[in-house]
């Protein structure tokens, strides 16, 4: 039986579709794509406003340091307050 060298396996099929220098919202709701300039040490989601900290590994690779509270509590009570009617 010969072996089928051009088959991939799971995960080198993924490491096609993988993005550097980009990542998702951590918005449950939104989940937009976010794309930070290289150095940018805050990102703001295009769909939700939500603005969030970044880290950089490597020159173009970025990370979530996590939200940035007064920012989000903000758009949180102003949601609220839309929702009842205020």
């Amino acid at each position: 039986m010969a072996i089928d060298v051009s088959k991939q396996s799971g995960a080198e099929s993924l490491r096609k579709t993988r993005t550097y220098g980009k990542f998702r919202c951590h918005n449950p709701s939104c989940m937009g794509r976010l794309e930070p300039k290289p150095g940018d040490k805050l990102v703001k989601c295009p769909v939700c406003k939500s603005e969030f900290r970044v880290a950089w590994i490597r020159p173009d690779f970025p990370r979530i340091r996590g939200p940035v509270w007064d920012v989000n509590k903000k758009l949180a009570q102003e949601a609220v307050a839309k929702r009842e009617g205020k």
